[in-house]
């Protein structure tokens, strides 16, 4: 009996990508309402090749982060979550392959362009012709509030917002969504640190 009350709990997923020199990780984080870890997913380190950074374009960002990182960390969860955050915006081409409504946290800064994404020198880049113009790309998104927390989700998913409100609002007053990401970093770190021990 406790088992299944365990389980039918409302549980918040929490997805993200950290870079480094090794290449991306991803972490996805899953909390009950109260803030108490149910499960943590980490992948090993994705890293593009040349041929990818050249033929996926601006396209390849969303790629490595929602359909390949994403997708992998999902997978592998045993709980269905009431929703999914984000603090990376690319993380969100992940909502085209799941039923749940995945929601960016903005955070105070843009996300920078990870390393591994600039190795191509730029005379290599065949999508020059269709870089952005200035424009961040979040100017793209779907964005609304929760009290006074922003929030935003994919312009051909705007129609998850009410879900999102419903789903959200007997938690949002209480619960911090930019905290867990701190945790996912630390743990990735951490497991970092751990493998390159000997």
């Amino acid at each position: 009996m406790a088992t299944t009350a365990t389980q039918s709990a409302p549980t918040l997923g929490f997805l993200t990508v950290c870079e480094h020199e090794g290449g991306l990780f991803g972490g996805y984080l899953v909390l009950n309402t109260n803030g108490r870890p149910l499960e943590f997913h980490c992948t090993a380190p994705v890293r593009p090749n040349r041929a990818q950074v050249i033929l996926y374009g601006p396209t390849l960002k969303p790629y490595l982060y929602g359909e390949q990182i994403g997708q992998a960390l999902l997978e592998k969860a045993k709980s269905q979550p009431l929703l999914i955050f984000t603090d990376a915006e690319a993380v969100l081409a992940v909502r085209d392959f799941i039923e749940w409504p995945v929601v960016y946290v903005p955070t105070a800064e843009p996300d920078p362009p990870p390393a591994a994404l600039e190795a191509v020198p730029s005379g290599l880049r065949v999508d020059a012709a269709h870089a952005p113009s200035g424009a961040p790309h979040s100017a793209k998104l779907h964005q609304f509030h929760m009290g006074p927390q922003p929030l935003a989700v994919l312009p051909n998913h705007a129609d998850d917002e009410p879900e999102i409100v419903r789903r959200w609002q007997p938690y949002c007053a209480d619960f911090d969504v930019q905290e867990p990401f701190g945790r996912i970093r630390e743990a990735i770190d951490e497991a970092r640190r751990s493998v390159r021990q000997p």
